[in-house]
């Protein structure tokens, strides 16, 4: 990943190429001999190739120095602070930055309420297959797509033979939840964690939502629910249901993630989020952004042409 002197570094991976997600806990992540490891109590190193995931998601236990920072944002992946099972987010290192042109854009469409509405309603229409009802403002909207929601947790909960009262979980009591609340928490931290990667490699920014707004991930939570009743969903109830016949063994939560990176590649989750990011964006009717006006002034140093994805710094 360092590369060898007196050659230019390997491109980035894009991220549609990438594997999905690695949890990682209890740990000392360092570079060591140019490669990007993480080394335990005993002092064992396990190599992780940095470069071929979107996203690494960082629970409690777990120290990073510097060098694997610089590594990790050289190669486009995410790190995430989480906790336990990911039932919190924390912080997040991008792994590159926001495009000036897709930012104003987007924050655009954001400030305008009727291309915001229009956003909201190809969102409702990816999501439910069909067209959303006219004549419906946003917390409309919202409150049709929330009625919706609960019906389909009934629906798939039920589908697996899973007790489902509600969604119901206490951050502060993580082990007092139910199976079902703890799987489905457990599920779309890894969902959320993916958004996020897709969404900063397109060069947009996390906190700049539609539907959800006024939280750093409101745009992460906006594009995960595209995708949400179609990959984690099932994946955690089919892991609860599992556990309700006593045929989990180990960790509850790592039984849901390895489902969820089962269900990311059968789906080929990866290739479809930037896609779909500029699909509910167009929704708006307002044009994407062309090339830079005659009268910009140009930077007096140019940088050199991105490597990566769209939003990738190197």
């Amino acid at each position: 990943m360092a590369g060898i002197p007196g050659l230019r570094p390997p491109r980035p991976i894009p991220i549609r190429d990438r594997s999905t997600i690695l949890f990682v806990e209890k740990g000392r992540i360092d570079v060591l001999d140019g490669a990007f490891v993480v080394v335990d109590e005993r002092g064992v190193r396990t190599h992780v190739p940095v470069g071929g995931f979107a996203c690494l998601m960082l629970e409690p236990g777990t120290r990073v120095s510097h060098a694997a920072v610089a590594l990790a944002a050289r190669a486009g992946t995410l790190l995430v602070w989480v906790g336990e099972a990911g039932v919190r987010l924390y912080a997040s290192g991008q792994p590159g930055g926001a495009r000036a042109d897709r930012l104003l854009w987007q924050a655009r469409i954001a400030l305008d309420e009727t291309a915001r509405l229009g956003v909201v309603r190809r969102m409702f229409q990816i999501r439910f297959d069909e067209p959303a009802p006219d004549r419906r403002s946003v917390d409309q909207l919202r409150g049709i797509e929330g009625a919706r929601v609960r019906r389909l947790y009934e629906l798939i909960a039920r589908q697996h033979g899973v007790t489902w009262r509600r969604r119901d979980y206490d951050r502060e009591t993580w082990d007092a939840g139910d199976v079902p609340n703890r799987c489905l928490s457990a599920a779309t931290a890894c969902l959320y964690g993916l958004s996020e990667a897709a969404i900063l490699a397109a060069g947009y920014a996390p906190a700049i939502g539609f539907l959800h707004t006024g939280k750093p991930q409101s745009f992460v939570y906006d594009i995960a629910d595209l995708f949400k009743f179609e990959t984690v969903v099932p994946a955690a109830f089919r892991i609860a249901a599992r556990a309700g016949r006593g045929a989990v063994p180990g960790s509850l939560e790592g039984a849901v993630r390895r489902e969820c990176r089962d269900v990311f590649r059968k789906t080929s989750l990866l290739e479809r989020l930037i896609p779909a990011i500029e699909d509910v964006l167009a929704g708006s009717g307002v044009p994407p952004p062309g090339l830079p006006q005659e009268e910009v002034q140009p930077p007096a140093f140019p940088d050199a042409e991105p490597s990566g994805d769209a939003g990738h710094r190197g």
